[in-house]
């Protein structure tokens, strides 16, 4: 396990300065998996940070394309080290387990995770509907990720089971806001996967994908879908907005830029969709960092994504007026990198789990930690008050 340290300021100024911690958390080639892929964390009720990842056995492909089982590892020292792996779900011999989202319930201190299945040799394009080729379970631990419970099929809630051939979750976190309600980012295929567009620069294949959520208000007993999204958008993150509202942010199904929408009424309905941050077509991570109303000192939203060119330049952004803008880009690693998801740290630092490489795209899950004085250096663009 690699840790790398930089200490960005004087040293007498040990109190204000930025730092940024790098630890590889799961590494392609090692503890019986061929890659990990797809990553997502949480800090659990406890403040343990609980990571999650696919862990494809035979090769790098996507579900349909060989076994894959979601693993994860726990860590109870702020991502300094991680535990052993472990395996959450392992649906059986060719089948793919994919996509986790994990949700902490606060009400209880209880840990869920979201995620799909897929029959063998079934994925997003080639499920069909009518059929199980693609599914949705639960699993929930009350020991803030030791154990698991035995799994859940939520697949007739989550999917119009007849007209939808599949729908992916996530990756990446989940919510619960202030009201209670858990809330699932998720995405549908209809039984006509993708078309073919000619737009402005774009040439190709573009899906039609829709973005919608998964919501519950009896503490993940049952669960109802949201309206979609007017746009071809995929892979998403939620947020709850310091009026109450729910923010939405989806990969774009073409274009350079992603997709926002707000729910006035804690993500059943959407806004028309805005245009959203530049950014290559990828997962991205989106969370709360600073609540004004809690006591804090503003509101922030924190965002992380690569710029490329193709999947490279992981940065991270600041939101000070609750996702309109995003400011004080900052780089965690200049070169191959792909997806990410964020966690708060008890200790009110921010949390990265992101996909980098080296020589390939796809080496290592990487944990990032920076502070707040790393995401607001000296000289930092910050909106008065």
């Amino acid at each position: 396990m690699r840790i790398l340290t930089l200490m960005l300021c004087g040293a007498g100024l040990l109190a204000a300065e930025p730092m940024i911690v790098q630890t590889d958390v799961f590494t392609s080639g090692k503890e019986g998996y061929h890659a990990f892929r797809i990553p997502a964390i949480v800090t659990a009720a406890d403040g343990t940070l609980v990571a999650f990842a696919e862990g494809r056995k035979e090769n790098r492909s996507d579900p349909g394309g060989g076994d894959i089982d979601l693993v994860c590892k726990r860590s109870t020292d702020q991502g300094a080290t991680w535990s052993a792996l472990q395996v959450v779900d392992d649906p059986g011999e060719k089948w793919g387990a994919s996509n986790p989202v994990p949700i902490v319930d606060r009400s209880n201190g209880r840990l869920w995770i979201a995620f799909n299945r897929w029959e063998p040799g079934h994925g997003t394009e080639s499920s069909k509907p009518g059929t199980t080729n693609n599914q949705t379970w639960l699993r929930y631990s009350d020991d803030h990720g030791k154990t698991w419970s035995a799994a859940r099929d939520i697949t007739r809630q989550s999917r119009h089971f007849e007209e939808w051939g599949a729908i992916f979750i996530g990756p990446g976190g989940g919510i619960q806001t202030r009201a209670g309600r858990l809330v699932i980012p998720a995405a549908m295929k209809s039984d006509t996967y993708s078309i073919t567009v000619a737009t402005g620069n774009f040439l190709g294949q573009m899906n039609t994908l829709r973005a919608f959520v998964l919501y519950s208000d009896d503490h993940g007993q049952t669960w109802r879908r949201s309206e979609l999204l007017r746009a071809f958008t995929n892979e998403d993150q939620v947020v709850e907005l310091a009026d109450g509202a729910v923010m939405i942010d989806a990969r774009q199904g073409d274009g350079e830029h992603r997709w926002v929408a707000v729910s006035q009424d804690a993500g059943q309905t959407w806004s028309r969709p805005r245009l959203g941050q530049k950014t290559p077509a990828i997962a991205t991570g989106l969370e709360r960092y600073t609540l004004k109303s809690a006591g804090e000192d503003r509101d922030r939203l924190v965002w992380t994504g690569i710029t490329g060119p193709g999947r490279r330049n992981l940065v991270i952004r600041v939101s000070y007026d609750e996702g309109q803008t995003f400011l004080n880009e900052r780089v965690l690693y200049g070169g191959l990198a792909a997806y990410s998801d964020t966690a708060i740290l008890k200790d009110r630092t921010v949390g990265v789990l992101w996909e980098r490489g080296v020589s390939d795209g796809y080496q290592f899950i990487t944990f990032t930690r920076v502070n707040r004085e790393f995401l607001e250096p000296a000289g930092a663009a910050i909106p008065a008050r």
